[in-house]
């Protein structure tokens, strides 16, 4: 073979290689773009590849509805839920002559409505008061005492914020919850509360138990866009929570959620370990925030799971589920008078969108009717 040809083959050859390897990289960089899912095992910020050709099936990406003016919409599904505290207190006490019995009535209602002992004893005798010194009183004037005296219970000086970017790191936020109060759930829309306002999210699927947990996690994260580490089933939890911080820490996240297992508080093993994945994290970095789901409809059933979790981690913050549906509102005064932490986020439907900020003043004026 002359050297024209060997020269000639030569190039050819080199020309198939690049084009080759163009399409490798090409290839690489449509799966990259494809799935914000990350594997844990890898230990380091990776990509899980999806094939160039399943592109079209992926979900699109959802734009959550904005965070601010949530609980405002969602006024009139409160409202008509919780209707007992509100409606039902101003029915007795704008119904004439307050008698012994009415007051009875008063505290009944109240302690229906999961108030707890405490805060509606108080409230009781500050309305006696008010109404004993305005003598006799209009229902205008009883829902202006109530309404006071209601939020007065609330307690509006709390700070609700969520833990945000901390300076150089992520915010880390550990949701903890039993079994069936839809903590992972919440997590997954914390995540859109989270992006709709602005924020860059990595959540952590450290509920290695639950066969389910991860992926309905990852569906989550798939919808709105952000990255989802998780691990083997049956894996060590806190590795994979480890795992999430120190990805989101390299790609610059503002926030990292991690799901915990549902853990029945009646399991001190099951606590123990919930107690080992903070440990561990904060080998990392702090947790900046530990939100505890609760149901609202458990009553002092929720308040003896917080009462648990309270001596394990340090809560921060209370994210009550399934507050539509059901009169018992007073749970929102209950369990922070329980646990000294305020109630930051609430669900009042089923939609994605349906968590809120907690505003102690839109809370109440729905109880109330207030426009």
């Amino acid at each position: 073979m002359n050297s024209g040809l060997l020269f000639a083959a030569v190039a050819l050859l080199i020309i198939l290689i690049a084009v080759v390897a163009v399409l490798v990289l090409r290839r690489q960089s449509a799966a990259v773009v494809a799935s914000p899912a990350v594997t844990a095992d890898d230990r380091a910020p990776t990509i899980t590849d999806a094939p160039e050709e399943d592109l079209s099936a992926l979900p699109e990406i959802e734009i959550p509805d904005a965070a601010a003016g949530r609980l405002n919409r969602l006024r009139a599904r409160l409202a008509r839920s919780n209707s007992a505290i509100g409606q039902g207190l101003l029915g007795l006490l704008s119904s004439g002559e307050i008698s012994e019995s009415t007051w009875d009535q008063v505290e009944e209602t109240l302690l229906l409505a999961d108030l707890g002992v405490g805060p509606t004893q108080e409230l009781i005798a500050r309305l006696r008061i008010r109404v004993q010194v305005a003598g006799t009183t209009t229902p205008e004037q009883m829902k202006v005492m109530l309404r006071e005296e209601l939020l007065t219970l609330v307690d509006p000086t709390m700070d609700r914020a969520v833990a945000m970017h901390a300076q150089g790191r992520p915010a880390v936020i550990l949701v903890v919850g039993v079994n069936g109060t839809g903590k992972t759930t919440t997590t997954g829309k914390l995540a859109r509360l989270l992006i709709a306002d602005g924020q860059t999210v990595v959540l952590g699927a450290a509920d290695t138990f639950r066969a389910s947990a991860a992926d309905q996690l990852q569906t989550w994260g798939d919808r709105v866009g952000a990255a989802v580490v998780r691990g083997p089933e049956g894996g060590d939890p806190a590795a994979v929570a480890f795992d999430a911080v120190s990805i989101g820490t390299e790609a610059q996240a503002d926030t990292v959620v991690i799901d915990t297992a549902g853990r029945l508080h009646t399991k001190t093993g099951l606590m123990d370990e919930l107690g080992k994945v903070k440990r561990v994290i904060e080998k990392k970095s702090p947790v900046d925030e530990v939100l505890l789901v609760l149901d609202a409809t458990t009553g002092q059933n929720g308040l003896a799971q917080a009462r648990v979790f309270r001596e394990v981690v340090e809560i921060t913050g209370i994210a009550l589920t399934k507050l539509d549906g059901t009169a018992r509102g007073g749970i929102v005064v209950a369990v922070q008078r329980e646990l000294g932490v305020p109630v930051k986020l609430v669900g009042l439907g089923e939609g994605p969108d349906d968590l809120a900020p907690f505003d102690p003043k839109e809370f109440v004026d729905a109880l109330v009717g207030d426009s």
